[in-house]
């Protein structure tokens, strides 16, 4: 018998649930106790497990989101005019959203099924009926009406995934999202200097730039109890960061960097920049098996350009996914062309999204192109 459950906490979930995503942290119910515990208000967490009689051959991650204007545009210096468009063209997207993946980081961390056990065909038909029984539970109970269902994010080649006549007989619409910017580690660098000295003239140089204005910041990792010391302070940088974006879905509260530490341990690392005893910018990393993901950081913007905080924050991962041997390094997508200065590659990814009204859903894909414009960057050849 083929079936599916629907788990409203991690604590309740299968015990075999590790075993069939020991592959993705992002899957593992220790990064999901972590989100629970530090999610955005907006977002609800819910989890389905796909079973053949007792066993559990596929899993699903759903985030049941509420957008909302105030959170989606922050304070930026565009026209009124611009401003004003956008506000309405969003009220197609705004509302309530169900979400199978990970809103609060790039990839696809939201779908995963035992290809050997199962279709993918019986796999998807059943996470769409969970779906749509999620619908209803959140009509019946909230007295909210989903408006989009959203399914993120795909690479284009993920043959696993990306089979779009599925998706499309669900009225789904295939959309182009930003690229993730992907960095490998190329087998030969043992350590630092051997990525420096590939470096072409013009980039060595600019990373020798970025070194010496650097100045007297000193770089240390925060155990947990430092994260527990400096967690207003890292929030009030990640917000200067996350409050200059144009266009947002959530707001991080303040304990999720304490949460990710206290459920991920040594598998969070949050590196604290300080000048003269003052912590004025982060970075976090969550180690994925043989990916390192970068993941939220933040700064003062007053030593941001006069230190060149972001591009050495770029440097300090690569850093450490050479010396720890990773296999690469996800960057995640924003900031391309800085990123691509580093070495990392845009890796196309899209995303399937329908809108519940037929006839919103008919003209969603042109209003998300509208939403999402395709960025104009050159990319950058740091290499001989």
């Amino acid at each position: 018998m083929k079936t599916y459950k629907i788990y409203d906490a991690s604590e309740v979930l299968p015990q075999s649930w590790d075993d069939l995503v020991g592959h993705d942290i992002f899957l593992q119910k220790k990064y999901l106790k972590a989100l629970e515990t530090g999610i955005p208000n907006n977002i609800q967490l819910y989890y389905v497990g796909v079973f053949i009689d007792d066993q559990l051959v596929g899993i699903s991650i759903v985030q049941h989101v509420k957008l909302y204007l105030k959170d989606m545009f922050r304070k930026t210096q565009v026209s009124c005019v611009k401003e004003f468009f956008q506000r309405q063209i969003s009220k197609v997207l705004k509302g309530n959203v169900l979400v199978v993946g990970n809103l609060t980081h790039t990839g696809q961390h939201g779908m995963f099924y035992d290809k050997n056990t199962i279709s993918f065909g019986v796999y998807t038909s059943l996470v769409f009926n969970a779906l749509k029984t999620l619908k209803t539970r959140i009509k019946e109970n909230d007295g909210k009406t989903v408006r989009l269902v959203i399914l993120k994010d795909f690479f284009k080649d993920d043959l696993l995934y990306n089979q779009s006549q599925v998706y499309q007989s669900e009225g789904l619409h295939q959309v182009a999202v930003q690229p993730n910017m992907i960095m490998n580690v190329r087998p030969n660098w043992e350590n630092f200097g051997d990525y420096t000295s590939e470096l072409t003239k013009k980039y060595r140089d600019r990373y020798k730039r970025a070194k010496k204005k650097f100045g007297k910041i000193i770089s240390k990792e925060l155990d947990l109890e430092l994260v527990k010391i400096h967690h207003e302070t890292l929030h009030k940088l990640y917000l200067n960061v996350s409050n200059n974006a144009k266009f947002n879905s959530f707001v991080l509260p303040e304990n999720h960097f304490l949460s990710l530490k206290q459920q991920l341990g040594t598998d969070f690392k949050v590196y604290g920049y300080f000048l003269d005893g003052t912590l004025v910018g982060f970075y976090t990393l969550i180690l994925n098996g043989q990916q390192l993901e970068t993941y939220f950081l933040g700064y003062d913007k007053a030593h941001q350009f006069t230190n060149q905080l972001y591009l050495n924050m770029l440097y300090d991962m690569l850093q450490f996914g050479i010396e720890n041997k990773f296999k690469n390094i996800v960057y995640a997508r924003t900031a391309m062309a800085i990123k691509s200065s580093v070495g990392a590659k845009a890796i196309p990814m899209e995303m399937y999204m329908k809108h519940t009204n037929k006839f919103w859903n008919w003209i969603l894909k042109p209003v998300f192109k509208l939403m999402n414009p395709k960025q104009e960057w050159e990319e950058r050849h740091p290499f001989k």
